[in-house]
């Protein structure tokens, strides 16, 4: 899924959305992609600037440590457009299901079409090899709705989080009904 397939004119952005290899060099981007996902809980604390930069880097840290040594065989990549990166995507892929472990962008590239993209992608594929896709997402995400609208379901409700799968439609051995012969 590296190279994207082009976006329909009204869903998605009409330049080039690419997946590569998150770098060592990247760290600070993901840094600022991570904190720009958690700008409406920094404004209701009452803390300087500085703590909240020391704060979120804390988080980001052990986050990234955490993903790293949970998901050994998962792909962390960087979402570019045109060439920018624009956020990251993290797919841990087993024999059963395709793990969406966390996909962000950016504020000023979110609501283009970028996600659905992405995620249209991960579902085909899915879909190719009968695989169910999962994800957690938090109560209070504005994409919970969304996620659902993409036929995802909550399977369990773990706190601050919901558990959603999201299945492949099952094939029917014929989907065509005849009738009997008069």
């Amino acid at each position: 899924m590296q190279g994207i397939a082009s976006p329909r004119d009204d869903q998605a952005p009409a330049s080039a959305v690419t997946l590569r290899p998150v770098r060592p060099e990247d760290m600070e981007f993901l840094f600022r992609v991570y904190a720009s996902t958690r700008d409406d809980e920094m404004t209701l604390l009452d803390w300087s600037s500085a703590e909240k930069q020391t704060f979120l880097r804390m988080q980001f840290h052990a986050q990234h440590q955490y993903y790293h040594a949970q998901f050994r065989d998962a792909r962390f990549d960087v979402i570019e457009r045109d060439a920018q990166p624009v956020g990251r995507l993290y797919v841990d892929r087993r024999a059963d299901t395709i793990n969406i472990i966390d996909i962000a962008l950016l504020p000023e590239h979110r609501r283009v079409g970028i996600g659905s993209l992405l995620l249209r992608a991960l579902l085909a594929e899915a879909n190719a090899s009968g695989l169910s896709v999962s994800i957690h997402v938090e109560r209070k995400n504005p994409a919970l709705r969304w996620y659902e609208r993409q036929g995802f379901v909550r399977v369990s409700d773990q706190g601050i989080y919901y558990f959603m799968r999201w299945s492949p439609a099952p094939i029917s051995e014929n989907p065509v009904r005849h009738r009997a012969a008069e």
